[in-house]
């Protein structure tokens, strides 16, 4: 049986309730007497709660502390023993144990909650790079086979403006090619690789970075398919 007790009627009657002792009302629980719960509910309520608050810091833990202690007294009564202590102070001891043992769960609680936040925070940060890895290596895949499907003229101009950052003018100067030329070149070489890469619109924006081999590009979708600027 399950009470409310904070609800439980008091059976003041003929006898006003100062005048039942601590000991009396332990024996009317002691013979299942919900009166007698009720009247020391009445009696110390507010002293549980001011001694679960020193210890817990939380009004809603300190409601239902008083409730867990109303109960245990309800259940243990028949231990009850008043030849090894005074009734207040068994119930003093008793709200201090369990005081204190939710204090540690809800503290576990707290630990455990926070660690396994940050277990999945970091889950998320590490499987993120696993397939940011992923999405990256597919791409190098894809780039070094269409680099490598293009002549090598096409091939090395591409290199010098990605991998080596130059422009068309750069370019031009480094080899001794005309300008015009390296810009036919780059233009051709980058139309055919957007054209190689056709389908792969997901894979290329899901990289950021696009590695080349051993070459690091700067590339994207777009650029793929628009001349390099001089």
């Amino acid at each position: 049986m399950i009470y409310h007790f904070t609800q439980l009627p008091t059976p003041l009657g003929d006898r006003a309730q100062g005048a039942f002792s601590d000991e009396e009302l332990m024996k009317m629980i002691q013979a299942r007497s919900a009166d007698g719960l009720g009247l020391l509910n009445d009696r110390y309520a507010l002293l549980i709660k001011s001694i679960s608050m020193q210890i817990l810091h939380n009004d809603a833990d300190t409601e239902d502390l008083l409730q867990d202690v109303l109960l245990e007294i309800w259940n243990r009564a028949a231990s009850y023993d008043s030849q090894k202590g005074k009734p207040l102070g068994w119930i003093v001891t008793l709200t201090r144990r369990r005081s204190i043992d939710r204090l540690r769960r809800r503290d576990t609680y707290v630990r455990v909650e926070n660690r396994l936040t940050e277990e999945l925070k970091a889950g998320a940060e590490h499987w993120s790079h696993v397939y940011e890895d992923m999405a990256l290596h597919d791409m190098g895949k894809y780039l070094n086979r269409a680099l490598a499907g293009l002549p090598k003229a096409q091939r090395n101009a591409l290199k010098m403006a990605y991998h080596k950052q130059m422009t068309q003018r750069e370019i031009a100067a480094r080899t001794g090619i005309p300008l015009g030329t390296v810009k036919t070149r780059l233009e051709l070489g980058l139309r055919k690789m957007a054209a190689s890469l056709h389908g792969q619109e997901d894979l290329i924006g899901a990289s950021r970075r696009f590695r080349l081999g051993e070459y690091n590009t700067k590339a994207t979708a777009s650029t793929l398919a628009t001349p390099i600027s001089g």
